[in-house]
């Protein structure tokens, strides 16, 4: 059987939605919590899409599309 992950150490996508408050209360919103929290998904999508030993244009071609959309937006400022 597994054992019982605390709330705080739970992922966002293992989180109830009644348990959701009590988990954002939970988490660093310090500017370097913020900032550690960014470095781990960009450590995430490095080692998942870009250093692999048989890559493909899938992390690549996803960097280019919200490129494409992030400059989409700002030149729409209307949107």
């Amino acid at each position: 059987l597994c054992a019982a992950v605390p709330l705080k150490d739970m992922k966002l996508l293992d989180v109830k939605l009644g348990q959701l408050p009590t988990w954002l209360a939970m988490r660093d919103f310090t500017p370097g919590g913020i900032l550690g929290a960014l470095r781990r998904g960009y450590d995430r999508y490095y080692n998942k899409y870009i250093n692999v030993k048989k890559g493909g244009l899938g992390g690549v071609s996803m960097v280019l599309a919200g490129y494409v959309v992030i400059s989409y937006i700002w030149s729409y400022s209307h949107l």
